[in-house]
């Protein structure tokens, strides 16, 4: 049985780690209220804007999107995976990391691994792949400085890889947010764009009639780099909120796992002290009948 001072000791230490797991629930909580807010505003912007590329490149020539619409044989692939920078999040990263997994064992069996190249948003993405050494870029900043801007910057490198060759085909992987509780891994094609394609939730509006000023080429050609730019960014504040829900969840059941430490310690303290005075007690009344005796 363990003493006195040692139980002490682990409800010290616990009681501090509780104190803890509450401040990071809080703080994950204060986050998560502004990182909803942005994907809930971005949600029906994306969506429109899909709706809108859909309608405009349904009757565009074939010329006008083949820069990201062409489809060439895979033979290389550039899978973005989005994940936090930080951990306690619970299962947050190691779903990313499992779900870019199946997604190479199911689509991309046939091609060699060094065939699959990975853009890593989130400091955790990028440690694990550069020791895997399959990582392109570095984009661990992303989310010091959340903004369109900085997720740009992955997109283009995304993009220009693409029309240059470089890769055939672009995948991102991440959390989609659906509430505090529940997130979902994701696997979207972003590139090759396919014009014609609506979201699920849009309604088809083929006799759309548009007024193109200054001409359809221009507006199309401008739209659909801003569409890809658009849907990684979605995608991140998808992660972004995901990950705040993830790990507000994880310290919160951190924080019910160590009061029901807490509780089985003070029980052992409580048991132990019992013990010793009762051994205390034993050994005054053995050494008081061993002096009468005497």
């Amino acid at each position: 049985m363990a003493s006195l001072k040692e139980v002490r000791s682990r409800i010290q230490s616990v009681s501090s780690t509780q104190q803890i797991t509450k401040a990071m629930k809080m703080v994950a909580a204060a986050k998560l209220r502004r990182a909803q807010d942005n994907i809930i505003r971005m949600r029906p912007y994306a969506q429109r804007l899909n709706t809108i590329l859909a309608n405009l490149t349904r009757t565009a020539d074939a010329d006008i999107v083949s820069d990201y619409g062409v489809a060439r044989e895979v033979r290389k692939v550039l899978v973005i995976a989005i994940t936090s920078d930080r951990g306690l999040a619970g299962a947050f990263n190691s779903n990313v990391f499992k779900g870019v997994n199946a997604l190479i064992a199911e689509r991309y069996a046939k091609l060699p691994a060094t065939s699959i190249s990975v853009l890593a948003i989130g400091k955790k993405a990028h440690d694990y792949y550069t020791r895997k050494g399959s990582v392109v870029g570095n984009f661990t900043h992303v989310f010091a400085k959340l903004s369109f801007e900085t997720v740009r910057e992955a997109a283009e490198v995304a993009m220009d890889g693409f029309r240059n060759g470089t890769y055939d085909e672009v995948v991102m992987v991440y959390n989609e947010f659906k509430n505090v509780a529940t997130q979902f891994i994701r696997a979207e094609q972003l590139l090759p764009l396919v014009p014609a394609a609506l979201p699920a939730s849009a309604t088809p509006t083929a006799n759309v009639d548009y007024l193109f000023e200054p001409n359809k080429e221009e507006i199309v050609r401008t739209l659909i780099p801003q569409s890809l730019k658009i849907q990684l960014y979605k995608a991140v504040l998808e992660s972004n909120a995901s990950e705040h829900g993830a790990r507000m969840t994880a310290m919160d059941k951190a924080t019910d796992n160590a009061g029901e430490l807490l509780k089985a310690l003070k029980l052992t303290y409580n048991r132990t002290r019992q013990a010793a005075i009762t051994t205390e007690i034993l050994e005054i009344v053995g050494g008081a009948e061993a002096l009468a005796a005497g």
